[in-house]
């Protein structure tokens, strides 16, 4: 495997595809740091030289990405919290927050259905 950015990235993936595994390049980033570094996106990463491989690695240092990224998201969610707005207040309760509905479907932020037992009425 490949090293990039401090990621491994796929050898036998096309760049584009391979480069889209670090956090914050997806593929359309990737398609356009190829073209930026004057390399094939048909290429697979395992047939790039050393210097098609450098030229990729200088230009996607210029993009916000991985440790920095995450921070920065962290950083902006916590600022929102701290203000107090609804989005942020949506952030503290685990709750969806871009306006879904939360009755039902809304498992991914709030975790997995608790579900209630109905109380056993004891006979005698």
């Amino acid at each position: 495997m490949a090293r990039l950015l401090g990621v491994d990235i796929p050898n036998n993936k096309k760049v584009p595809y391979s480069i889209s595994h670090i956090f914050g390049i997806g593929i359309p980033l990737g398609k356009k740091i190829c073209k930026l570094a004057n390399v094939d996106a048909e290429k697979r990463v395992k047939d790039l030289n050393e210097k098609e491989f450098a030229a990729l690695r200088d230009i996607s240092l210029k993009y916000t990405t991985e440790g920095d990224l995450r921070r920065e998201i962290s950083q902006n969610i916590k600022n929102l919290m701290e203000m107090g707005c609804y989005r942020g207040s949506r952030h503290k309760k685990g709750l969806p927050v871009r306006g879904q509905r939360s009755k039902t479907n809304a498992r991914t932020r709030k975790g997995p259905r608790k579900t209630i037992a109905n109380k056993k009425v004891e006979t005698k």
